[in-house]
């Protein structure tokens, strides 16, 4: 039925009276054009009775979180994932967060993109995982009438980043996330400290799939289940090279660990600062300390000192590009750290790498040399005394 006043098929008058009687019932418009007024109050009507089991409950949102950011993200990985089944367009059709308690609800086109959307459970958002679970008032006996309740088991999950399952073991409400590792850490690495506190059951390090480059966060599950709350205290908050690390419960907030865990804690803690401390060469940079190398005397005079200077660029080179070689020198009257050290900056972790594997153990002038990693940042600030 066409009408010659170009109202679109509504009836003259109706339209102005609609925003004020629903005012919460479109939060966007619907797209669908209505073929007389008595259509209006059922589709209202339809909108409500459906929005619990449209909305999604988003939890574990970080404060820099917005209405905008929370509705793209997941409008863009919903359609990554292949989960829009409304057709073209964003599934996301209203945001609201609640920023003191930093979660939101977040309302889908229709009911089988809400049960998709809850395959995104513990999906990264601006670097850490957000819980995805259903409303409170979501009613299952009502929902299971309006459209399928479980994700689609076809979706695209890996397109986010996310294999449920496929980890060896790494679900269940003992998963460990950790997140804020430097780039630059191994697989190998970062087992190797999430190993100080017991054996792995599974073990993922999240990887760029263009790169292959670490992503900087992982997620792991202990096979003794009770130390999880304990390694996640212990490793939570502590410092790598410029990073601090997050490390909690990848499906809930932070849990603080049991009073008789207390003392088992306290250990942990100890045993992660001695192998963070004295073992400063554990972690793999680009900075290579050497030592029993040069005594202080060598160094006083310029001669000498750029003799050494030379030797050290030349067996430093052998094994990748040098950017900086430092050796500190004496000062008159004022304690100057680090002298006694050589410091050798190389452009990558490899070259670095082997030349540590070159450079350890070997003799220069009747002295056996030690080298170590250094810390990049504290090197780039000109400590020295690590």
């Amino acid at each position: 039925m066409h009408q010659s006043d170009g109202s679109s098929g509504q009836i003259p008058g109706a339209t102005p009276a609609i925003p004020g009687m629903f005012p919460t019932m479109f939060p966007l418009a619907t797209g669908q054009p209505f073929g007389a007024l008595p259509v209006m109050p059922v589709q209202a009507m339809t909108q409500q009775a459906t929005r619990h089991a449209r909305r999604v409950y988003v939890g574990g949102l970080p404060p820099t979180a917005n209405e905008q950011s929370v509705a793209t993200f997941f409008s863009q990985v919903m359609a990554a994932i292949g989960g829009n089944t409304a057709g073209p367009g964003d599934a996301v059709v209203n945001v609201y967060i609640n920023h003191e308690k930093k979660f939101a609800f977040v309302e889908m086109r229709s009911v089988e993109e809400a049960s998709n959307a809850m395959a995104l459970d513990g999906i990264i958002f601006e670097g850490a995982p957000v819980k995805v679970r259903r409303p409170s008032d979501y009613n299952p006996s009502l929902a299971a009438t309006l459209g399928p309740s479980q994700p689609n088991p076809n979706l695209n999950l890996a397109a986010v980043g996310l294999t449920p399952g496929s980890a060896g073991g790494l679900e269940g409400p003992d998963r460990i996330f950790v997140g804020g590792l430097p780039y630059y850490f191994t697989e190998a690495q970062v087992r190797e400290l999430l190993e100080s506190f017991g054996p792995l059951r599974g073990f993922d390090l999240v990887k760029d799939r263009e790169t292959g480059n670490s992503k900087g966060y992982a997620f792991c599950v202990y096979q003794d289940l009770s130390v999880t709350d304990i390694a996640c205290a212990a490793l939570n908050g502590i410092k790598m090279g410029d990073k601090t690390l997050t490390v909690r419960r990848a499906n809930q907030g932070a849990n603080q660990p049991k009073p008789e865990q207390e003392s088992v804690l306290l250990h942990a803690q100890q045993q992660i600062a001695l192998q963070l401390m004295l073992q400063p060469g554990a972690v793999s940079t680009k900075v290579l300390c050497l030592t029993q190398v040069v005594t202080p005397e060598e160094l006083i005079n310029d001669e000498d000192y750029e003799d050494i200077m030379e030797d050290m660029r030349g067996e430093g080179g052998k094994f990748g590009t040098l950017v900086n070689v430092v050796i500190p020198r004496p000062r008159p009257n004022e304690a100057a750290p680090g002298v006694g050290k050589v410091f050798l900056e190389y452009a990558d972790i490899d070259s670095a790498t082997k030349a540590r594997a070159g450079l350890n153990g070997r003799k220069f002038g009747g002295n056996q040399v030690m080298a170590v990693f250094y810390p990049e940042n504290k090197f780039a600030q000109g400590e020295y005394d690590a």
